[in-house]
Order: C-alpha cells, then structure tokens, then sequence
C-alpha cells in the first residue's frame, strides 16, 4: 500500500512538471534536499516548496530531520529569496526565520530546546533538464547550534 501510494504521488507530482524554469509570479518549484553542517559535522534531510510571489522573489518554507549522533534535532525555516541572475544558472540571496528543535538525550528524556532565530545565505538553482534543475544552498542559522552548513538537491517545478 505504502509503495502504491509512494508511486501515485511521484506521478502525480511529474504530471506538473512545466518546462520552463522561470522566476515568474505565481511559479512554484518542489525542494528536497539534504544537509551538512559544518560545526558538528550532522547530516540532514529536508523539503520545501519554493513559491515565486514577484518576479525574482520568492518564498521558501522547508522542514528538515537532522541526524546527530546522539539524540534528535529538526528544523523550519521561511526563507525569502531574491534572485539575482536568469537563465540555466539562477543565482540568489536568502534571508528568513529559522526554528530548531533539539533534544539531546539518547532516550527521548531530559533536556530539549527550541530555539528561533534568522538565517542567511547564498544559493544556486542550475538547471539540469528541463524538469528538474539542481538546488544548492550555503547558509548561516542563528538559532543553536549556530553553524554554517550546506544544502544540496533536486528541485522540481510544479
């Protein structure tokens, strides 16, 4: 059922695919992405919908599941994008709210966090096809752990 599903919501979301990689009003494209951070060396994994309100504007809120080594940490951010080149190459700047959620014990118990703050950064989305296009991001989060990291995926239009 779950592979059914899986397959459903993969065609359902390829059957939207527009051929044109615009920074046009009312363009939405699909993130999914994975992460590094830089200071504590954790690996991520994360979505987002990208939504372009005006031209070279858009808003991005993605959700992403980090992976420490020990305990669970997850993270929102609403980004807004300005993009500064068109074409194949799609050059941006980013600014946003940023929230983690953390919490350090092994077990589920004991000391958690929830810290909100801003992010920054500067990114990329390279067109590899006419459908899909490479999304890569360098940022800087404030709320703790406080690190500069990476992000690099796949972006789909819809």
């Amino acid at each position: 059922m779950k592979k059914a599903l899986l397959i459903f919501c993969a065609t359902f979301l390829l059957s939207f695919v527009a051929f044109a990689q615009t920074q046009e009003q009312g363009n939405a494209r699909f993130h999914g992405y994975g992460t590094y951070g830089l200071r504590y060396q954790n690996f991520g994994a994360g979505a987002g919908i990208e939504y372009f309100f005006v031209d070279k504007f858009a808003l991005m809120p993605s959700f992403t599941f980090v992976f420490p080594q020990v305990g669970k940490e997850s993270n929102f951010s609403a980004d807004l994008r300005y993009y500064v080149s068109e074409g194949s190459s799609q050059l941006y700047f980013m600014a946003g709210y940023s929230q983690t959620w953390q919490d350090t014990q092994p077990d589920g118990a004991g000391a958690k966090r929830n810290e909100k703050g801003a992010n920054v950064g500067v990114g990329a989305y390279i067109a590899l096809t006419e459908g899909i296009g490479l999304s890569t991001e360098f940022r800087f989060q404030s709320p703790y752990p406080r690190e500069v990291g990476f992000r690099v995926g796949l972006a789909l239009p819809l």
